[in-house]
Parts: C-alpha cells; sequence; structure tokens
C-alpha cells in the first residue's frame, strides 16, 4: 500500500518503521471490512435510508452488522503485535507481574461475571486469563479517566500486595477530577452540545456552549443521579442560555429547527430524546411516516408503531417555546436564548394542520386535528395543570427502557461492543428472554438477562453512573486479556471472553502525548479560561486551533452533529504520529526542574535507565528484553541525544501507545 510517508526520524536501528507502517496500514484495511448485505427501499427520503442506513440496518432482521467481526479482527491484529507480558525485562521486583492472578479473588458471583461466565461456560468457550497489573492499570485509567497513569502510580499499583488493590485504584479514579473532565466529554458528545448546529441553523454561540458544557460539568462533579440530570434537562426552563445556572436550557435549543413550521421543532425535539435517553432512533422515522412498509426488516416494534403515536411524544414540546434576546441592544447579534413553557390552560396541544417543512404532511386523522401528549411506550399523559415537559422527564426516567439504554452506552465504554448494537438501535419487542420474537426475529441483546440485570442495579443504586462504572471495572470480565491462547472464533466477541481492544479517541493520544513527555500546551478557551488537556476542552469542534486541530481531527474526533466520533483507523493517524509537529515537539530534551520534559529528565541517566523510565512512562510497561537489548545497542552509536529522540519517537508511535487493550 504505497502511503508516500516522509520519515522525519531515523529509526531504522530500532526496526520500527517497517512495523509501524505495514501495522497501520494493516488495521485501517480491517477497519474498512464491510458487510455484504444491502437495503432495498422504496422511501429515500427517510433518515433510516439516507447516507446513514448501514448503521440504522445492523440493528434490523438481517442483523448484519456495518463492519463484520471487525472489533474482534481488530484486536486479534493489535494482541499480534504486542509483546507478552512473560517477555518484559525484569528491572526490579515491582517488574514481575506474577503477583497479579495469585492475589485477585475468583469470585464470579457479581451480576456482570453470573451472566457473562455462564454464557461462556454453556457455549463451551474458555475465557481468556486475566490480564496482569500493568495491563490493567492502563486500561482502567484510560476507560474512566481518559488518561495513561503516570509511571510512579503505576509501580506503587503493581508493588502493592493487598487482594482488593485493583477495586482500590478504581475507586480512586472514579474519585478523581479527570473522572469530571473525560465524561463531561463524553456526554458532552451524547448531549450535543456545540456551538452552533448548522444543519437546523441554530446558534447557541460560545457562550451557550460554554454554560452548557459547566452545567454538565457541575452535575457530574456533585454525581448527580443521571434520572435527575436527565429530567432537569428536559425540563429546564430560563431567560439566558448563556449563564452556567441556566446552561440546561441549551439541550431544548438543540432542538430548534428553522425554516419550518413549529411542529417540525416539536418533532426533533422528541426525536433528541428517544434517542440519546431511551436509544431509540427509529423514533425519528417514526414522526414522517407509520411504522408498516418502513420499518419491517429494521424494528419488529417499529413495525407496528403509528406516526400518531410518535406525534403523541412530541406534543411534551407543545407547550414550549423560545425566544431570543440580543446581547447588546440595538444590535441583532450575538444573542441568547430562553426557554419557556405556556402556562394557559388554553393553549393548544400538537396541531396537525402543515404541508410544508421538514417532515410530510401533518393532516387530520378523521375528526382529530390536534394530538395531546402522550408517552408512547407507558400510555400516560399529564393530567390538568402539570407541566408538560415535567411529566415527559419523568416518563422517560421511569421507563426500564431508559436504564437499559444508559447502562448499554457506559457498557460500550468499557467493553468496546454494546450489548445491543448499533447502542442507539434498540427494538422494545426484542428485549424479553421470557418472551422471546417468533422467528426470523431474535433477541436483540447478546445477552438479554445480563442487560436487563444491570439496568435493575443501575436503578436500585438510585441511577449513580459511578456505581454503575466501578461494578463494570471491578468485574472479572473487564479484567480478561485481549490476548487469548487457542483459536479464537470471532463470533465469540459477544461473549466478551476477552478484551476487545480500542482506539483510543483523539483527546485521549493527545493527552497521554502531553502527560508522558511533560510537554504541556496551553490553549485558550475564553480570556480567562485556560486548559492543557484536549480533554478539558469544551467541544470537539474547531478547537484548540492551529496545527493541533488538524492532529486531533485525523482521529476522527467528529463534531456532534453530522459527524459521529469514530474509533476507525485511517493512514492519516499514522502520518500524523510519525510526522507531526505537536508529536515532534514532544521527542526532545526541554525545559528543567518542574517543567523538565521526559528525555530532558533522563538525558543524562545510564542506557539502562532511560530506556527503563521512557517505557515506563509512555507505554505503562517495562521493555522486553529484547526491545531493552536494541534500544541500549542503538544508543551506544552516533549522536546519544538524536538516538534518545528517536526511542521515545518509536514508542509513541507503537501500537501499544494508540490502542487500550
Amino acid at each position: 500500500m504505497g502511503l508516500g510517508i516522509s520519515i522525519s526520524k531515523g529509526t531504522k536501528s530500532f526496526a520500527a518503521v517497517s512495523a509501524l507502517v505495514l501495522g497501520w496500514a494493516a488495521l485501517w484495511r480491517i477497519e474498512r471490512v464491510r458487510a455484504d448485505d444491502e437495503l432495498s427501499v422504496e422511501h429515500a427520503e427517510c433518515v433510516f435510508f439516507g447516507p446513514e442506513h448501514e448503521r440504522f440496518a445492523a440493528g434490523g432482521l438481517n442483523r448484519a452488522p456495518r463492519e463484520r467481526y471487525a472489533a474482534s479482527a481488530l484486536t486479534a491484529s493489535v494482541t499480534g503485535l504486542l509483546p507478552a507480558p512473560s517477555g518484559r525485562a525484569s528491572f526490579a521486583a515491582a517488574g514481575s507481574s506474577s503477583r497479579t492472578n495469585a492475589a485477585q479473588p475468583l469470585d464470579h458471583s457479581g451480576t456482570i461475571d453470573k451472566y457473562l461466565f455462564g454464557a461462556m461456560q454453556q457455549a463451551g468457550v474458555q475465557p481468556a486469563q486475566l490480564t496482569d497489573d500493568y495491563e490493567f492499570a492502563r486500561r482502567v485509567t484510560l476507560d474512566i479517566t481518559g488518561r495513561i497513569p503516570t509511571q510512579d502510580r503505576l509501580l506503587n499499583f503493581v508493588a502493592d500486595d493487598a487482594p482488593d488493590k485493583r477495586a482500590k485504584l478504581v475507586d480512586e479514579l472514579l474519585q478523581s477530577p479527570e473522572w469530571v473532565d473525560k465524561w463531561t466529554m463524553y456526554f458532552g458528545d451524547l448531549l450535543k452540545n456545540t456551538d452552533r448546529i448548522n444543519s437546523q441553523s441554530v446558534v447557541r454561540y460560545a457562550e451557550g456552549r460554554n454554560a452548557f458544557y459547566n452545567w454538565i460539568k457541575s452535575a457530574l462533579a456533585a454525581n448527580k443521579p443521571y434520572d435527575q440530570l436527565v429530567r432537569e434537562v428536559i425540563s429546564a426552563k430560563g431567560e439566558n442560555s448563556w449563564e452556567d445556572s441556566q446552561g440546561a436550557i441549551n439541550w431544548t435549543i438543540g432542538g430548534i429547527v428553522q425554516g419550518g413550521p413549529i411542529q417540525d421543532v416539536y418533532d426533533q425535539q422528541a426525536t433528541n430524546v428517544a434517542e440519546t435517553f431511551l436509544g431509540m432512533a427509529q423514533v425519528n422515522c417514526l414522526l414522517c411516516h407509520n411504522g408498516r412498509g418502513h420499518l419491517d426488516m429494521l424494528s419488529l416494534w417499529g413495525k407496528t408503531a403509528t406516526r400518531a403515536s410518535a406525534w403523541g411524544l412530541a406534543a411534551f414540546y407543545s407547550h414550549t417555546s423560545t425566544a431570543r434576546t440580543p446581547s447588546v441592544a440595538g444590535q441583532p447579534q450575538p444573542y441568547y436564548w430562553a426557554v419557556r413553557d405556556n402556562t394557559d390552560p388554553k393553549a393548544v396541544d400538537y396541531r396537525l394542520n402543515t404541508s410544508t417543512g421538514n417532515r410530510p404532511a401533518r393532516t387530520p386523522i378523521g375528526s382529530t386535528s390536534v394530538i395531546a401528549p402522550v408517552y408512547p411506550f407507558s400510555g400516560n399523559g399529564p393530567k390538568p395543570g402539570e407541566n408538560y415537559r415535567e411529566v415527559l422527564g419523568r416518563e422517560v426516567t421511569a421507563d426500564f427502557q431508559f436504564a437499559r439504554a444508559t447502562v448499554n452506552y457506559i457498557w460500550k465504554e468499557f467493553f468496546t461492543l454494546g450489548l445491543v448494537e448499533p447502542a442507539n438501535q434498540f427494538d422494545p419487542a426484542r428485549l424479553d428472554p421470557d418472551n422471546p420474537p417468533a422467528e426470523p426475529w431474535t433477541l436483540q441483546p447478546s445477552n438479554p438477562r445480563l442487560l436487563n440485570a444491570l439496568a435493575q442495579d443501575f436503578v436500585d443504586s438510585g441511577f449513580d453512573l459511578k456505581a454503575l462504572m466501578r461494578k463494570i471495572a471491578t468485574s472479572q470480565a473487564y479484567q480478561l486479556s485481549s490476548r487469548y491462547s487457542g483459536e479464537w472464533n470471532p463470533a465469540w466477541e459477544r461473549l466478551y471472553a476477552r478484551k476487545l481492544v480500542r482506539r483510543l479517541w483523539a483527546e485521549e493520544i493527545h493527552d497521554a502525548l502531553v502527560q508522558a513527555s511533560n510537554v504541556a500546551p496551553n490553549y485558550r478557551v475564553t480570556p480567562d479560561w485556560f486548559v492543557k488537556y484536549a480533554m478539558q476542552l469544551p467541544e470537539p469542534r474547531g478547537f484548540p486551533g492551529g496545527t493541533v486541530t488538524a492532529f486531533l481531527d485525523s482521529f476522527l474526533r467528529g463534531n456532534r452533529e453530522d459527524n459521529e466520533r469514530s474509533s476507525e483507523g485511517s493512514p492519516s493517524q499514522a502520518l500524523s504520529l510519525m510526522n507531526d509537529s505537536f508529536v515532534m515537539t514532544r521527542i526532545k530534551a526541554s525545559g528543567s526542574g518542574a517543567t523538565a520534559s521526559l528525555l530532558s529528565k533522563y538525558i543524562n541517566a545510564s542506557d539502562e535507565v532511560m530506556v527503563i523510565n521512557l517505557y515506563l512512562s509512555v507505554l505503562s510497561r517495562y521493555p522486553t528484553e529484547a526491545e531493552k537489548s536494541v534500544a541500549m545497542a542503538s544508543l551506544k552509536t552516533g549522536a546519544r541525544s538524536q538516538k534518545a529522540e528517536n526511542l521515545l519517537w518509536s514508542l509513541f508511535n507503537k501500537v501499544d501507545f494508540v490502542f487500550n487493550y
């Protein structure tokens, strides 16, 4: 595969360039494997059959994944490039990983382990071995905080003989400010917090986006119960979307659709609620037409659902209005938003009286020309005098599907694949293991009893996100190695019998480079708001500016509008890590004292000490004997400083730096 790569660093002595380029190219090809199944539809105007039709089809009757067993193929490729833990050089007592398994109680009685290991046993599948302490520390620190572990924390953790040290590390990470940073970014993605929505001609401005960011961050820092957070987001009202205390109203503003009748706005707001909080994007389709004839092959529930039922959901927004107020009197822009509720008891609900806009005409059904709000999954509606959106928030968060969808979203972040895939394509008619659908339909979750049990645990915890993450990260299933001894059947990936690797987020790669190198940037968000970690930015799009934006964008961080965050690989990612100035400035010896770069800190140390500490700081592990031998031999020839830079550069380009395994 001709990539036309210009290599800046002389790395032949590390045998890195050819392996790196071939490795990235192979991984990129694996990521691009597609299913052969095609959709044949008559209604091309439906969002289900537009540019994202493959993603929607993946949850349907054909159950053909967009990328067939791509997670298994990628995992096999990555682990094939990793050194075996047993091959690591033992430079100190803490360098041994043999203590790990002996220190871990193998108790499969927890909710997750009971169902997953039971399913493996029933299928006759042997799970992978437990991962060692080095890999676990790196894995869980990245998954919970988006950072790699510091060298000191890593070595202290490995040296600890306590049998519950992994659980203690999980608790420590969950209480860290870095946890708040990562999950503020995650929920910013989920809630689509941006300064503007180009496709809907909606502008929040940086002030509105920042207010929503601060509101989300404050809620997470306080460990606000997730059901409460969602109720507040759905029902929020206020007069100034730029105020942090009113930041939640920016969610409703995100549902505004310009240029059409007001019903287009109600529909978009209902769509946002269904997909984001219930994992049911197919409601968007129902707001254009009945399910029959449109969703027959995609959703067993959806094929019998009606447009009128979706209108009942949208009607919860029919008493909500928005208004713009210029921030400077006499000037049309910029402006902030207000979100208000009409409390007039005579206010009209959702009218069926449109013939223009972004959706097909809304016409009376017999003598019915107005649709009252009715939550389609319970049949409940507001009682006289009740605020419509407050009732909607109550109905959504009381719906068990809300717990299932939330658990599935979080599960996917830790296990790479959701129990239901795609995570926003739940089919309510295919979730009950005690009432399975008739053929040719099958149950949708890979382990429906686990999904229901974990959702119930989430409800019982008071919708505690940290408790959910603790349960996941302390399970034995989460701690399985990504390596697998024996022949792996890709069909086992939904059993979670091994760790499925994931490529790091763009922000995680950036922040790992910053942390490991100790060369910190200084990005300005506002005149008074500066950050050095990408995970602290208020949104992916446009930040932090300059060439670093292109570096981050190459890792497909999305824009929270029409371009989702993706973990796919590409040659441009390899090129960015090889040549980008963001990387190249971090492989040099610079600074002193607290600001001394990683290389500066060890440039005058012995070759062995330098090699050990660079590996520990960048890859969270000791080098293998072979890696140590090659590195030390190279350091003894030519200009030592140049060879040291080459070594550090090669570590930032190793597969175990870019992937969480």
